[in-house]
């Protein structure tokens, strides 16, 4: 059964813009290789001053997908994710059937 989620990720401040969007690139095919799709353009955020200090940094990259996989599909993904060094947070949340279908991630 395929399931929306939204995954949002803060990236180490101090790479290079062109670096953290291949991190992005290279989430969004990790996606593809579970068996799910990034539904439409990801929202890429770009250098934000963090909210309070992540790992001794200050700065982050933004972004926000909005992901339809299978369920436990990114599993995998999300512990690749947890052990990366330049992935400062993410969170990766299944999203209410209704706001699923609000969003058009899947059928009403």
């Amino acid at each position: 059964m395929m399931r929306a989620y939204e995954l949002m990720i803060i990236i180490d401040g101090s790479l290079d813009d062109v670096v953290a969007q291949q991190w992005i690139a290279n989430v969004s095919k990790g996606i593809a290789d579970a068996g799910g799709t990034v539904h439409g353009k990801v929202d890429f955020w770009g250098k934000r001053r963090l909210a309070y200090p992540i790992n001794k940094k200050e700065e982050g990259y933004y972004a926000i997908l909005n992901v339809v996989a299978p369920g436990g599909a990114l599993d995998e993904l999300e512990r690749s994710m947890r052990i990366a060094d330049d992935v400062l947070r993410h969170k990766l949340m299944r999203l209410p059937d209704d706001e699923a279908a609000r969003r058009g991630l899947v059928a009403a």
